[in-house]
């Protein structure tokens, strides 16, 4: 008998690189508490993504963001209200959460909106400038330094 896995929870929180295999050695236990609140991670173009994070019932205030070098978490934590009248049912959670997304190097977050009971994190993979790749021009054999010959050793001295 064969028994399939759905590994679509490990892939999706990370961003900006698979890091399935590193996951799967960590992750063997899945928490329950691990699915809340639900989000969704957009490619929004090449380097450029965006976590959005359904809220319902919080405010702003409630909700705390902190980047770290390769992880992005965030907090949130709804006060108490007093309602007028009995709950009969309590549909919409109140409880804190914590949700942590791993960050592939050089992923930094852009922008952060609050808007309708959506956390929308904008991120962007920021390469600097010495990791880039540039381009070496060659030089012709008869345009070495002073002091080498072609083949890079020093030129004999004369007397």
């Amino acid at each position: 008998m064969r028994t399939s896995i759905d590994l679509t929870p490990y892939r999706r929180s990370t961003v900006g690189f698979d890091r399935l295999f590193d996951l799967l050695d960590t992750g063997a236990g899945h928490d329950v508490a691990g699915d809340y609140p639900p989000y969704d991670l957009v490619q929004i173009s090449e380097g450029t993504y965006r976590i959005d994070i359904a809220l319902a019932g919080y405010k702003r205030e409630d909700v705390e963001i902190v980047a770290q070098q390769n992880l992005l978490t965030v907090k949130g934590e709804r006060a108490q209200e007093n309602e007028p009248g009995e709950i009969l049912h309590r549909g919409i959670p109140m409880r804190s959460f914590e949700r942590r997304f791993q960050l592939a190097d050089f992923v930094e977050v852009e922008t952060a909106k609050f808007e309708n009971g959506l956390l929308s994190i904008t991120l962007k993979r920021v390469i600097p400038e010495a990791m880039k790749p540039r381009k070496i021009e060659i030089s012709s054999g008869e345009s070495m330094p002073s002091g080498l010959s072609a083949k890079g050793a020093p030129e004999p001295e004369a007397v």
